[in-house]
This record gives structure tokens, sequence and C-alpha cells, in this order.
């Protein structure tokens, strides 16, 4: 046991969830890694004892299987003072218009999943009187767009269930954390087209989340050029902004 705090990444093994477990173990954080392959974990595991000389531990968590959720808190050796969930997928927008299946596992994978770890782990924290949730939303739930609606639907719907249980929680000593990545260069974008000026690399995401918990930020656009953005894009009228391409 030690006196540090600790942090809990659900999606370990994605290139955001890499970086921010690298950001908080350079700042002192005992780390846990979740993720559905352990074995893809080991990597990163042994990097951040070797760099950081803190303790790690790996934990197996699928998303999407939500009937395992209680028994993965349950089974956790200490109640994290920080969880933080990147999991989600992009998803293919022209499949999901057909492929019912494939909508499904979208929606699931970014809100429904989410969501519920993130309430019990409130419950918890609540329960305790202290404790920092963040979740990884996306500038695509701030307007839905034509070219990827499904996406950015449930994200939509993760941003506003961070919304209200932020609001709820605050009232017991627990932190909820919105952070909007908007472009970032990743597994999960690899093959799209990014716009350079509104594009950032993942650990500059991994330190923007570390910062948002740091300083008691509530909603965080990591390019401070995405929320002028999506806040033009939010007030076009509806007339004019279903004839965007886009």
């Amino acid at each position: 046991m030690t006196s540090r705090k600790s942090l809990l990444v659900l999606g370990g093994s994605s290139h955001i969830g890499r970086a921010a477990a690298r950001a908080f173990a350079g700042a002192g954080y005992d780390v846990g890694l979740a993720g559905r392959d352990i074995a893809a974990l080991e990597p990163d595991a042994a990097d951040l004892r070797a760099r950081y000389n803190i303790e790690v531990g790996l934990h197996k968590f699928d998303v999407l299987d939500t009937a395992s959720f209680e028994g993965f808190v349950a089974g956790l050796p200490t109640l994290p003072d920080v969880v933080v969930s990147i999991v989600g997928l992009l998803g293919v927008q022209e499949r999901a218009q057909s492929d019912l299946a494939h909508a499904t596992a979208i929606m699931r994978s970014n809100y429904e999943g989410p969501a519920l770890i993130l309430g019990l782990f409130a419950e918890k924290f609540l329960g305790r009187g202290s404790g920092t949730l963040v979740g990884v939303s996306s500038v695509a739930g701030d307007r839905g767009r034509a070219s990827n609606y499904v996406y950015g639907s449930a994200k939509a719907g993760f941003s506003a269930f961070l919304s209200g249980l932020r609001a709820r929680a605050s009232r017991g000593g627990v932190r909820v954390v919105t952070v909007k990545p908007g472009f970032v260069r990743t597994r999960m974008t690899e093959g799209m087209k990014l716009i350079g000026p509104l594009t950032v690399e993942a650990p500059v995401v991994g330190a923007a989340i570390l910062r948002a918990v740091e300083s008691k930020t509530d909603i965080v656009y990591v390019s401070g050029k995405w929320r002028l953005v999506m806040l033009i894009i939010k007030t076009l009228p509806e007339a004019v902004f279903k004839k965007l391409r886009f």
C-alpha cells in the first residue's frame, strides 16, 4: 500500500488512455489500466513502473459487458481517487445507417457502457465523500452532423449524462469532468482527413485531463479553437445547418 493518489483508466490500451496514464504517473499517481486484453496492457504497465517508480495494476474490463460492472468495481483492490473513461467506438456512419448491430455497438460503446460504469463509480465515491470522474466525450456530441450522427448522438447522450451527474455529485464532494478532445491522431482516426489546426496529439489530451482534475475544471475543450467552432456551429439556423456538407 502507498499513500499516493490513484488513477483508474478505462480503455487503458488506447492512445489517449496511455497518454493519460503517463501524465498522471508523472504527477505521482499510482495507475490502474483496464481493458479487454490484459496481455496488451502488460508492456505499458512495465514501462510505467520502470519510468515513474509507481504501482500499476491491470484489470479486465469490457464496456459492452454491463452485467459484469458491479463485479468489476467490487473486485478492485482499492477504490481509486480518479476514474477516467476513454472507451469508445467511432464506427462507420454509412454502415450504421443500415446495420443495426453496428449502430448498436457504437451507441452502447460511447454512451450506455461509459455512463453506467461511471454512474456506478459515482455511487461508491459519494459513499466515501470524495473522488473525481472524467468522461472523454466529443465535440461531435455538440450538434448532430450528417457525416457521423450515430456516433455524435451517443456522445451527446454521454455529455448530458455527465452534466446531470456533475450537478448531483457536486453536492456530495465528488467531481465530474467532461473532456472534449476534437480531432486526435490515434488509431481511431487513422485514415480520416484531419484538419491540422484543429488536431492534437494524444499526449496533449492526457495532459489536459490531468490539468482539469487538478484545477477543478468542469468542461474541457482540449483545443480552445473547438470551443469557438462549436459555438458557431450550434448557433447556425437549422435551415442553414442541414445544407452543410460535413
